[in-house]
């Protein structure tokens, strides 16, 4: 599988592209702003965009969704429990001083729990991880033993709970039922910062 990651939007959000070796099928996870680079690196890999993937609703993870879903028609997927955030980026990034953000389009379908997507001879399986959102989702790479887990689980931290229909006690339970029933050797991939392994975060993550 291709996967390749870089660092965009003024909070650095960690944007994922995804692909299939064989057939060139790729998907985008978090488009959280700077849609050139996104676009440039989906180009440069030559893939054919299958899906569009939000782990959550919040503006730094959703900022490009337009320019992505406008340039490669594909189709857009987050939670129904995040669905209403889509229409709120630019007010929500104004509060955080940053201009001229754009709403997102509405989602063309709707992420379920243990849903299995697929992009030529590659799969995903969503885990919904509720808590620092309610509609926050994980997106389990079993074959590559590889989970993009958005702003759920961090390096030795987790996601912040202080925010609208956040809860701390939830995102807990997300985590043990969720991702830490994952093998040890799976590497997990958060939505900021560097990547880590489900099984030092059950022997290391403070929270625990």
């Amino acid at each position: 599988m291709i996967f390749e990651q870089l660092e965009v939007a003024p909070l650095g959000v960690n944007c994922t592209v995804l692909g299939c070796q064989q057939t060139k099928l790729g998907v985008v996870v978090d488009p959280g702003g700077d849609a050139d680079r996104i676009i440039a690196l989906v180009e440069r890999l030559g893939l054919k965009i299958s899906f569009i993937l939000n782990t959550h609703g919040h503006f730094d993870h959703v900022g490009a969704n337009r320019q992505l879903v406008e340039r490669y028609a594909a189709p857009l997927l987050i939670h129904a429990a995040d669905a209403d955030l889509l229409q709120r980026v630019a007010e929500v990034a104004q509060r955080y001083g940053i201009r001229g953000g754009q709403n997102s389009p509405a989602a063309d379908q709707f992420l379920t729990d243990g849903q299995e997507l697929n992009f030529g001879s590659c799969s995903i399986k969503v885990l919904h991880t509720p808590g620092h959102t309610p509609g926050g989702c994980c997106f389990y790479l079993e074959a590559e033993k590889r989970i993009i887990t958005g702003d759920t689980l961090f390096a030795d931290s987790i996601g912040r709970t202080d925010l609208p229909g956040g809860s701390h006690q939830q995102l807990l339970a997300s985590i043990r039922s969720k991702l830490f029933t994952l093998p040890d050797d799976v590497t997990a991939y958060p939505g900021h910062g560097e990547a880590t392994t489900i099984g030092y975060e059950k022997q290391n993550n403070p929270y625990f």
